[in-house]
């Protein structure tokens, strides 16, 4: 939690430094929308995170993932219900399915199963991590209208960081967290990471239908392992990781294929 936070907090504080000394852009906002970023970033940082970090020092790797990446499921779903323009379709549905496959093959290893046992502090704890993150993701889209996306990212990751710095202080006291020169490097360089990626996310979330690009997201994981092992020494590109590629590909062509088509069959529709 406590990493977690620090390393939130900093992100917020790039995000604000690149807006007003590099950008020149304002970094204020009118004090009416303060309590509706203070609820984005307790959602979409700080309990998210929370539930997830303790969450997946309980589950199994493969279950982990799985869940994980419910978030996913409850956004499309949800958006269907909220927006007339973001309805579920065979593309979206075909795309979580296959996304959900690919991410269950990376992580499965032969000889093991997933168990259906489920816990609150486990499983339970997973799935709100999904909840939240789903509740974030609608809650930024509704702030992107009217605040600049980057703008809204340094302030929910800057407050929200606030709940896990506070849940992580006890560490700090009790002198627990013990620091190298490398720790250093990977810490500031997982704060650009999260200061970039949420930009990027809450600027796609601004031009485009929630429920179309959290298909995307599908690939994070898989993006992982095959990272890992193009990096990380006694990691591999298995078959499994191949598979796992080509499932989420293909979900999320059939995603795009199908908003394509549809939008054709409308505009061919004729008037009056």
């Amino acid at each position: 939690m406590l990493i977690a936070g620090a390393r939130f907090f900093l992100a917020g504080l790039m995000v604000f430094a690149v807006q007003k000394l590099l950008l020149r852009e304002p970094v204020q906002v009118p004090r009416g929308q303060l309590p509706s970023l203070l609820l984005l970033g307790l959602a979409q940082t700080g309990l998210q995170y929370y539930f997830f970090y303790n969450a997946i020092a309980v589950v199994s790797g493969i279950k982990g993932a799985i869940l994980n990446a419910v978030g996913n499921f409850f956004v499309v779903v949800i958006a269907h219900f909220l927006y007339t323009n973001d309805r579920l379709n065979f593309g979206k549905v075909l795309g979580l399915i296959t996304g959900f496959a690919g991410i269950a093959l990376v992580n499965w290893r032969p000889g093991t199963a997933i168990s259906w046992e489920f816990t609150l502090r486990g499983e339970g704890f997973m799935i709100l991590a999904g909840l939240t993150s789903a509740f974030g993701t609608f809650a930024a889209k509704g702030l992107g209208r009217s605040l600049n996306p980057v703008t809204v990212n340094g302030y929910q990751l800057t407050l929200g960081s606030l709940l896990l710095l506070a849940l992580g202080g006890p560490a700090l006291v009790q002198g627990s967290l013990r620091t190298t020169p490398l720790f250093w490097v990977l810490f500031l360089y997982s704060a650009l990471l999260s200061a970039a990626a949420f930009s990027i996310w809450y600027t796609l979330l601004k031009h485009n239908n929630a429920g179309e690009i959290t298909i995307y997201r599908f690939a994070i994981p898989i993006s992982g392992a095959t990272l890992s092992a193009l990096f990380l020494p006694g990691e591999r590109f298995t078959l499994s990781i191949f598979a796992a590629l080509v499932l989420v590909a293909l979900g999320i062509a059939a995603v795009n294929s199908w908003e394509r088509s549809s939008r054709g069959r409308k505009g061919s529709q004729p008037l009056g």
